[in-house]
């Protein structure tokens, strides 16, 4: 484990629909930024996990480029 990750047991995953709640957006949206890659994501069965310091890691980015 590197510096700054955290042990699996800690990390918490989100679905889709929670994650475009979080971020105020559509599911479709959460959709095309897990399959262009700039939101990882894991495969559980057909549906996707993201994990939640990732949408924190994305939106932080996406407003320091914006700002």
């Amino acid at each position: 484990m590197t510096s700054g990750e955290r042990p699996l047991s800690e990390v918490r995953f989100l679905t889709v629909a929670e994650v475009a709640s979080v971020m105020r957006v559509s599911k479709m949206t959460v959709y095309r930024l897990v399959h262009s890659g700039e939101l990882p994501a894991i495969r559980v069965g057909r549906s996707f996990r993201v994990p939640e310091q990732a949408v924190h890691d994305y939106l932080r980015d996406a407003y320091i480029e914006a700002g």
